[in-house]
């Protein structure tokens, strides 16, 4: 059933996401811009814990999650443990999200319209998947050209 592959990509990649984190030498870097570089990926952690604990979280699975999006670009020097205990934590909002769901929900619209027009919610599921791993690549890429 796709709500079990889904589970599997959430939960794969969040891991991922969790040890790029934990893979940074010194704890610093994550908040490290430089040149054309000019979202951290301590700041990217918190968009997408953001992003997925509202879409998910608060809009699927009424968890009360409040979203203040400015703040996940603009806060800064959070402790590699807390970016941590939110990855965690959003990891578990999803999946448990993702236990409540039935096919017929998925076939039904999202609740919200963020591109402006209907969709169902198993497209903008799938979606957010690929905005997760479009950001935990750039992740990736930060670790490796400014953790040294």
């Amino acid at each position: 059933m796709i709500i079990e592959s889904l589970k599997s990509l959430y939960t794969r990649d969040l891991n991922k996401l969790k040890l790029e984190i934990e893979s940074y030498q010194n704890a610093e870097n994550l908040w490290k811009i430089d040149k054309n570089i000019l979202n951290s990926a301590g700041n990217l952690t918190l968009h997408l814990v953001g992003n997925l604990s509202h879409f998910f979280g608060a809009i699927l699975g009424n968890s009360g999650y409040i979203r203040q999006r400015d703040l996940e670009f603009s806060l800064k020097d959070i402790p590699r443990a807390e970016l941590i205990e939110k990855i965690e934590g959003t990891l578990e909002a999803v999946t448990s999200t993702l236990d409540k769901l039935s096919a017929e929900d998925l076939e039904k619209n999202y609740p919200l319209e963020p591109f402006g027009h209907p969709m169902t919610t198993e497209y903008f599921i799938i979606h957010l998947i690929g905005h997760l791993e479009y950001h935990l690549g750039q992740i990736n890429y930060h670790r490796r050209l400014l953790d040294n």
